[in-house]
């Protein structure tokens, strides 16, 4: 999938996320997942049998792994997370759209400001600035999509076996390793 068809895509409602799974760009390969299958993954359930938690303080569920699509584009889910979210970062080879279902969310990318409720959704373009923290007071799910993949995957199961959340120093260095830069600290939720 080129960037301008995620962008089309990018539009669609949470329901119609499982389709994207027939836009590649590369043809199947021995190493990766692809079954030719359908790929169903419960709410509030993770793509991997185990329990995820990234800092130990941001919940994930992986429902299409960068594996399943070749790359193409991996989408996750923050369910039933509390107060905040991570350092303001960019991606330099990825956008990333996201899609509120449950909680109040603030973002900012850029320079412009945004409040997510459940239905909205915010597309973020790569090389761009973002922040967002969830601030409702009741817990609020968040689904996310990454195109393409990345390494963005990896960068998760690295932060899931850190019990807390890294040094701004461990920060730099994790997010550099897989094509993000800390360009600012959180959002101040309070």
């Amino acid at each position: 999938m080129n960037r301008k068809q995620f962008v089309k895509v990018a539009g669609l409602s949470a329901v119609s996320l499982g389709g994207l799974a027939g836009f590649t760009t590369s043809t199947p390969s021995p190493e990766n997942d692809r079954t030719g299958k359908a790929l169903y993954v419960p709410s509030r359930k993770n793509r991997l049998p185990k329990e995820l938690m990234i800092w130990g303080v941001i919940p994930l569920q992986i429902k299409v792994s960068g594996k399943d699509t070749d790359g193409s584009f991996f989408v996750f889910e923050h369910a039933g997370m509390g107060k905040g979210g991570p350092p303001r970062h960019l991606h330099y080879e990825q956008d990333e759209w996201f899609y509120a279902m449950e909680g109040e969310f603030a973002f900012e990318v850029g320079d412009e400001k945004f409040t997510l409720r459940p239905g909205d959704s915010l597309f973020a373009p790569r090389m761009v600035p973002h922040v967002w923290a969830h601030v409702g007071h009741k817990p609020g799910t968040l689904l996310l999509a990454l195109q393409p993949a990345g390494t963005f995957e990896e960068f998760f199961m690295k932060s899931c076996d850190m019990a807390s959340p890294p040094t701004p120093e461990e920060a730099d260095r994790l997010f550099a390793a897989h094509g993000m830069k800390v360009v600012g600290p959180p959002l101040n939720v309070g």
